[in-house]
């Protein structure tokens, strides 16, 4: 019978210059967080920082990320994909992207979906639309939490 690690067990990192940062108030209990710069994503885990990272992206950020910072973006992405696992967390759903991309955008919600499509799969990169921000912090714990249980269970 294997024994299940209890999530609270872990210490989540916050990359030092994410600069919205969840504060995962509405996890119960509250997990401990850790400020100090990560080389790649916003989210990782203590001891785990080169196998898990979870970059984080609002609506206008993922716009002008595939647009005027796609070069940048894309390199990230190449450093994404050397994780265990690796995700993008988006704060807004799929329809968000097509039905209310920012005003001041020039980029097509297609080019921007089309994007991220044809990048989750050349670098292995898993991609979270999430309805709105709270869901997002609450996937980006789960996603942090399911990956410690599995990597302790190897152990």
């Amino acid at each position: 019978m294997k024994m299940r690690i209890v999530l609270t067990t872990f210490k989540i990192i916050i990359d030092s210059r994410e600069q919205a940062a969840y504060t995962f108030a509405n996890i119960k209990p509250k997990p401990t967080i850790i400020y100090k710069g990560l080389s790649t994503g916003d989210y990782s885990l203590d001891g785990y920082e080169n196998k898990i990272t979870i970059e984080r992206k609002t609506l206008a950020d993922l716009f002008g990320s595939t647009g005027q910072g796609r070069d940048r973006f894309e390199r990230e992405f190449e450093r994404l994909s050397s994780f265990d696992y690796a995700a993008l967390v988006i704060e807004a759903g799929l329809g968000d992207i097509f039905k209310r991309p920012p005003v001041y955008s020039k980029m097509n919600p297609k080019a921007v979906f089309r994007t991220l499509l044809v990048w989750s799969i050349r670098y292995d990169v898993h991609v979270w639309p999430c309805p709105d921000r709270a869901f997002a912090a609450r996937l980006t714990y789960l996603l942090l939490g399911k990956y410690y249980v599995e990597a302790t269970e190897k152990i």
